[in-house]
């Protein structure tokens, strides 16, 4: 299993993305980064969690899914610091 950063731009205001919401956090072991920023784990390639995450996006949305690396840094993340720890 790897783990993959998920970032989005919503474009739509107003726009409930509850169902994108939803679908990130189906993958199980999840953690939100930042405010438009994710990590997740899983066993899906790059293509495949955009396809799947695509679906609950309008046409205008703009996402970018990358396979994190060996080197890792941040600063006042939203999700806790063992999590990122442990994953990236």
């Amino acid at each position: 299993m790897a783990c993959y950063i998920i970032s989005y731009d919503l474009r739509k205001p107003g726009r409930n993305y509850d169902a994108l919401y939803d679908a990130i956090r189906s993958y199980g072991t999840w953690a939100k980064v930042n405010e438009s920023v994710w990590a997740i784990v899983t066993q899906q390639t790059a293509v495949q969690i955009r396809e799947n995450l695509d679906k609950h996006l309008d046409s205008n949305d703009r996402i970018f899914v990358i396979k994190s690396g060996i080197e890792a840094a941040w600063r006042n993340s939203i999700c806790k610091n063992e999590w990122l720890k442990d994953n990236l």
